[in-house]
C-alpha cells in the first residue's frame, strides 16, 4: 500500500480496500518487527526498511481490533503512534478503524473565540464514574448554564489508575481509563448536539517518564530537558520525524474525533529556532485537518509572549488565544489577600482590573519581581478574546496545597463580585468543572505511579508548593495530600448533587452568563470598548460604550466596605445624553443569597454596597 494512501505518517491506518498499513519511526533498532496477535497466537512479520530511518509493512488479514506489538532488539513494545492501549500503556496496542463509528451530528462551519465560555473539565475527576458517557450526560446541564465551549484536559494514554493527564506516553491513543476511543467520538458528537464545542488540551513539550517507549525506537525524539522531564527534538539533527509526529498528532484529533480546536499546554518548553516553529506547524496542519472548518487553538505560555497569536505573515505562529495568568492573580490577591510567591507581584488592586479589561495582559514587558527580569510582551491590538481569563483552573486550585475552590477562601459578597467582573469584562472566561454551581469538591494533584516514582513524584510535589512560605513549615509539609493515594483522586470528584442544592450559586452564573451573551455591550467586546476608572481603595467601574446608546452598560465593582458619596469628579460615570442610569442587575440579590440592593443612585448621591456588583444601564429620562 503506498505511503500516499495514508493519512499520516504513523501508526497502523486501516485502508479503504481492508487490510491495515502498519508504520513506525524507527532508526534506532537493529532489528525490528511486527507482531500480530490471531486468535491469542503471535504472528511475527518483517518490516521493509525505507527512507529516514521509517519501516512498513501492509498485512491483508488485519482488521478493526487487531493487537499488534513491535519485536526492537528482542523486546516486544507496543507502537508508539497507537490508537488504543486497551490493557494499558505496557500491554499491546490495537488497532482503530475511525470510519466505524456513525456521527449523529452533522459538520458544523466551526467556531471562533468571539462568544465564548469555557469550561475546562477532567474527565475522571468530572463524574464518579469517570468515563466519557457518564461526562456526556452531563453536557445538557452545561449548556442550560450558558457555557459554550467544553475544553478537556489531556488524554493521551498514561500509566496507573488515575492521574492529570499531562504525563501521557501515548499522544495518539485516548486513555483506556475513560473508555473507548468511539466513546470519546460519541462525547463530542453529543456535545455539538448540544451546541457545545470541544477542545482537547495536548502536551508536547515533553513525555511522560513511566512507560515511554520512544527512546527504544530512536533517541533522537529527544533534545534538552525541561522543569517535566526530557524535551521534544524539533530543531536538532533528524528531527523532522519528530516534528511530523507531534504535527500529525495535532490534525489527528482534529480530523478523526472531529474536535473543535486544542488548547497547546506549556509552549515555552516546546524550543525551536527552526525557520517554521514547531507552533506554527502544528497550527498549520490542524487547520488543514478541519479543512473548511473554523477551529481555535489557545496557548498556555507563562511568560506571555504574544508573538503565538500573531499573524503568520507579520511573523506570529498564528494562534487565536493565550491563557491570562495575570488576570487570576489580581483576583485570588483581591479576594482572599494571599500574595505569596508568584501572587507577589500582583496586589488586586482596582486599577489592576481596570487594565485588564483594556489591555488584556498587565505584564507586557517590564519587570517582573519574582522572576527577577522582564515579563510579557506588548498586546496591542489584540482582540479581547484573545485573552482567556479565569479564576480558577487545573493549576490553581491544585497549588493552594489543599486544593480548595476559590469561593472557601473569601466571603460569599466578594466571590459574586468577582464572579460578575470575570463573566463580563473584555476577554474569553474559562470556568473549572462545577464552578457554575459552586463545586464544594477540591481539586488536588493525583497521579498514580509505581512505588518509587510515587515516591519521586511526592517528594517534587512538596517542594515546587514549599515556594509558597504558608505550605513550607515541616508541618504544612505533612498536610499535603499523598498524589498517589486513591484517597486523594476521589476527593477530587465532583458531586452532581449540588447542581441541584447550590441554587443560589448556579442562578448567579446562569444569569450573569445570560447577561453576558445577550446584553450587546458585554456581547459584542471589542478592542477600546471599554474604559475604568478607580474610584475608592477598593472600587472601580468599567464602562462600557456601544453605538447605540441604550445598550451602554456601567459595571460597578465594590471588593471593600459601602461606598457613599454624593458625587465623583468622573466622567466614565456620565449616563449618555438624555438618559439615566438604572439598575439592570445586582449580586446582592436574594436570588443569589445576598442581602438587597439599596437606590444605587438618588437625589444624596451615589450607594455601592460592600462587597458587591452592580450593572447600571440608560432608560429614557
Amino acid at each position: 500500500m503506498s505511503s500516499e494512501a495514508r493519512r499520516f505518517a504513523f501508526g497502523a491506518e486501516p485502508q479503504p480496500g481492508g487490510g491495515v498499513h502498519f508504520r513506525v519511526w524507527a532508526p534506532a533498532p537493529e532489528s525490528i518487527s511486527l507482531v500480530v496477535e490471531r486468535n491469542g497466537q503471535p504472528q511475527e512479520l518483517r518490516l521493509e526498511t525505507g527512507p529516514g530511518g521509517y519501516r512498513d509493512v501492509f498485512v491483508a488479514d488485519a482488521t478493526e481490533g487487531t493487537r499488534y506489538w513491535y519485536r526492537v532488539n528482542g523486546e516486544l513494545l507496543p507502537d508508539p503512534a497507537s490508537r488504543y492501549q486497551p490493557d494499558g500503556p505496557f500491554a499491546a496496542s490495537q488497532v482503530v478503524d475511525p470510519g466505524r463509528y456513525v456521527w449523529k451530528s452533522a459538520p458544523s462551519a466551526g467556531v471562533s473565540m468571539q462568544g465564548q465560555v469555557i469550561s475546562e473539565i477532567h474527565v475522571g475527576t468530572f463524574t464518579p464514574e469517570g468515563t466519557w458517557a457518564s461526562a456526556a450526560a452531563k453536557l445538557p446541564l452545561m449548556a442550560r448554564t450558558g457555557i459554550t465551549m467544553v475544553e478537556v484536559m489531556p488524554v493521551a494514554e498514561f500509566p496507573g489508575r488515575f492521574g492529570w493527564g499531562y504525563d501521557g506516553v501515548f499522544p495518539f491513543a485516548p486513555t483506556r481509563l475513560y473508555g473507548s476511543p468511539d466513546d470519546f467520538r460519541a462525547f463530542v458528537d453529543t456535545a455539538h448536539e448540544h451546541g457545545l464545542a470541544v477542545i482537547l488540551d495536548v502536551v508536547y513539550n515533553h513525555l511522560g517518564p513511566d512507560g515511554c517507549v520512544f527512546a527504544s525506537y530512536s533517541r533522537d525524539y529527544f533534545a534538552r530537558s525541561n522543569e517535566w522531564g526530557e524535551g521534544l527534538n524539533f530543531d536538532g539533527p533528524e528531527s523532522g520525524p519528530v516534528r511530523e509526529f507531534f504535527s500529525s498528532n495535532a490534525a489527528y484529533w482534529i480530523d478523526e474525533y472531529r474536535l473543535d480546536g486544542l488548547r497547546i499546554d506549556a509552549t515555552q518548553a516546546m524550543h525551536d529556532e527552526s525557520s517554521e516553529h514547531i507552533i506554527a506547524l502544528i497550527a498549520r496542519r490542524a487547520r488543514a485537518a478541519a479543512s473548511d472548518r473554523r477551529i481555535v487553538l489557545i496557548a498556555e505560555n507563562e511568560p506571555q509572549h504574544v508573538r503565538l497569536v500573531r499573524p503568520v505573515e507579520e511573523g506570529g505562529y498564528g494562534l487565536d488565544a493565550l491563557w491570562n495568568d495575570d488576570f487570576h492573580h489580581s483576583a485570588v490577591v483581591a479576594v482572599s489577600g494571599r500574595r505569596e510567591a508568584y501572587f507577589s507581584d500582583h496586589h488586586g488592586a482596582p486599577q489592576e482590573f481596570v487594565s485588564a479589561s483594556k489591555y488584556g495582559y498587565l505584564f507586557q514587558g517590564q519587570r517582573y519581581a519574582w522572576q527577577k527580569q522582564a515579563r510579557g510582551t506588548r498586546a496591542g491590538g489584540l482582540d479581547p478574546a484573545t485573552f482567556v481569563n479565569f479564576i480558577e483552573n487545573h493549576d490553581q486550585l491544585a497549588n493552594t496545597g489543599d486544593g480548595s475552590r476559590l469561593h472557601a477562601s473569601t466571603t460569599p459578597g466578594r466571590y459574586r463580585a468577582m464572579s460578575a467582573l470575570f463573566l463580563l469584562m473584555p476577554g474569553t472566561p474559562l470556568l473549572f468543572q462545577g464552578q457554575e454551581f459552586g463545586a464544594s469538591a477540591r481539586f488536588l494533584f493525583f497521579a498514580d505511579h509505581r512505588p518509587e516514582l510515587a515516591a519521586a513524584v511526592q517528594k517534587g510535589r512538596a517542594e515546587f508548593l514549599s515556594q509558597f512560605p504558608s505550605l513550607a513549615s515541616g508541618e504544612m509539609q505533612r498536610e499535603l495530600p499523598p498524589p498517589h493515594d486513591p484517597g486523594t483522586f476521589e476527593r477530587s470528584i465532583l458531586d452532581w448533587r449540588e447542581y441541584d442544592t447550590h441554587v443560589h450559586h448556579r442562578r448567579l452564573y446562569e444569569d450573569l452568563i445570560a447577561m453576558r451573551r445577550g446584553d450587546c455591550a458585554f456581547a459584542e467586546q471589542h478592542a477600546g470598548g471599554v474604559d475604568g476608572a478607580v474610584l475608592a481603595p477598593e472600587a472601580f467601574v468599567l464602562h462600557y460604550f456601544f453605538e447605540r446608546p441604550a445598550e451602554e452598560r456601567l459595571l460597578w465593582i465594590n471588593l471593600g466596605p459601602d461606598l457613599i458619596a454624593g458625587s465623583f469628579p468622573e466622567p466614565l460615570l456620565a449616563p449618555p445624553d438624555g438618559y439615566v442610569w438604572q439598575v439592570r442587575w445586582s449580586s446582592e440579590d436574594p436570588e443569589y443569597g445576598g442581602t438587597g440592593t439599596p437606590a444605587v443612585l438618588g437625589d444624596n448621591g451615589w450607594t455601592i454596597r460592600g462587597h458587591s456588583a452592580v450593572v447600571l444601564k440608560p432608560v429614557e429620562k
